[in-house]
């Protein structure tokens, strides 16, 4: 099964044109700092359009074109849904390319009636669903893969052209030089001087094609689904005894998960109620976790928010989105309950998430910067990992908030300041100045620790150049945070030390 057009396609089919048929359509994708056409519709084809030409030279040739960025990521994510379609037909379907499937229909095409049948349903299907499809059925993988890009089988497969052998464009170029331009032309060659000219693939390829080497199809193997479920006999409306099941459902999902060394993030408690209501209770963890017993407490204050209505009959549980999570060796007792801190926080976390939402519980974060403001970031607590790697050039205040400018109302006494931490030495901190509306008096001055801009970030606050930092402590108690601009000049406070 090949769909010449899959990424169009998948557009189209989706977002569908004025007139599919008569408006050129295509897909763009940035190569090597060229936009190029990445897929194109038939009536794209029809203006003389082709892949791999320059959007500019297209909308030269068809300045009615319409085109629309391409998405190679959701096109692998059709072809996956394309290829459990495909299932139905026989249950060996694996990839062939970006854009095919290929399917072992061996002892399947009866329940279809014969392969003429099963092949026009697929096209009957494919054309209902707005695809277009090609199709080549052979006794070996290559010859259908060959039947299907260059004929229809009709006329053999010694009759295509040796490209049909799925070769290099380089190596089909030199055998047609040479005169062998079918693939029955190759077939009578002598196979010594090919293999030393073309090397082993040109040969193998040719022997897959006509079944001398096996070519098995392998099926891409279903993801393992993390799901359990248990019908009542009798409905059930107490939380008491819903919160039972769920423990009951968690042990065997969990060991699911521990089977594949997986760990859930997101849980999802399906109650289905007589009444054919199935109210949902979802629950997302702040980090992988795989045990039961951690995780049915955090389902208590879900289950007790839902409406049971005239009893509930079914039950499913199902992990919606998993991580790894590999298993861990416990040593002794000591690394146990070390290694029990951070689960303890995960569940906290995860407690207060329910409420809030994980988003809202945030942490700090180290960042790459002498920029007081710019040396952290804040990150969710659910999705990132504490760092300890906080690398300060110097004492930074607890609270730091924009500067706000003061009314000095004395000049630098210099009292008690420490040596410098940067080059130069710029005005003294003032005696008494005035800050929210207090009037402080300078006990005791460190400093100064001068810091520059960065010049690569575009940031308003620090086009006044040069800061030069220094650490005040009052005689009224206050321990504050200043600095001086000497280019305009000026003192502010940015934070308050403990």
């Amino acid at each position: 099964m090949w769909f010449p057009r899959l990424p169009s396609d998948r557009v189209l089919r989706v977002r569908p044109l004025a007139r599919p048929d008569e408006s050129p359509f295509a897909l763009t994708l940035r190569a090597k700092n060229t936009e190029r056409i990445y897929c194109l519709n038939a009536a794209a084809e029809r203006q003389g359009l082709r892949r791999g030409m320059s959007f500019a030279d297209a909308r030269a040739f068809c300045p009615d074109l319409l085109s629309q960025p391409a998405r190679p990521d959701l096109d692998a994510r059709f072809l996956a849904t394309l290829r459990r379609w495909a299932t139905r037909y026989c249950p060996w379907v694996g990839y062939e390319g970006e854009d095919g499937l290929v399917l072992d229909v061996t002892g399947s095409t009866h329940l279809w009636g014969g392969e003429a049948e099963m092949l026009a349903d697929m096209q009957a299907r494919a054309r209902r669903a707005g695809l277009t499809l090609r199709l080549g059925l052979g006794e070996t993988r290559g010859a259908a893969w060959a039947f299907a890009h260059f004929g229809d089988g009709q006329a053999g497969l010694t009759a295509l052209p040796v490209a049909a052998l799925r070769l290099e464009d380089r190596m089909v170029t030199a055998l047609e030089r040479l005169g062998l331009r079918t693939i029955g032309d190759l077939s009578a060659a002598a196979r010594a001087p090919l293999a030393r000219r073309f090397g082993p693939e040109l040969l193998l390829r040719l022997d897959q094609a006509m079944g001398d080497i096996p070519e098995p199809t392998m099926p891409e193997s279903e993801p393992p689904r993390f799901a359990v479920r248990m019908s009542l006999p009798e409905p059930i409306g107490l939380a008491e005894d819903v919160m039972g099941i769920t423990a009951r459902l968690l042990a065997p999902l969990c060991d699911k998960l521990k089977a594949q060394e997986m760990g859930a993030r997101r849980l999802t408690l399906t109650l289905r109620r007589v009444d054919q209501g199935s109210p949902e209770v979802e629950l997302r963890l702040a980090a992988p976790m795989r045990d039961p017993h951690r995780i049915l407490p955090l389902f208590t204050r879900g289950v007790g928010e839902v409406d049971a209505g005239f009893g509930i009959d079914q039950i499913r549980l199902e992990a919606t989105q998993v991580e790894p999570l590999p298993v861990q060796q416990i040593g002794s007792r000591h690394i146990g309950a070390a290694a029990q801190a951070p689960d303890r926080l995960n569940d906290l976390i995860t407690r207060i998430g329910t409420r809030i939402g994980l988003e809202q519980i945030q942490r700090f974060l180290p960042a790459d910067s002498h920029i007081p403001e710019r040396a952290f970031t804040m990150a969710a607590a659910a999705f990132s990992t504490p760092d300890s790697a906080w690398a300060l050039p110097g004492p930074r205040p607890l609270r730091q908030f924009p500067p706000e400018p003061i009314a000095s109302h004395g000049a630098g006494h210099g009292a008690g300041h420490g040596a410098g931490h940067g080059a130069g030495q710029g005005a003294e901190p003032p005696a008494r100045f005035r800050w929210r509306r207090m009037t402080l008096s300078t006990g005791r001055a460190v400093g100064p620790e001068r810091i520059a801009p960065e010049w690569w970030l575009p940031d308003e606050n620090w086009r006044s150049g040069l800061r030069d930092y220094w650490r005040i402590e009052t005689r009224e108690g206050r321990r504050l945070w200043l600095y001086y601009t000497p280019q305009n000049p000026g003192w502010f406070v940015q934070g308050e030390f403990a």
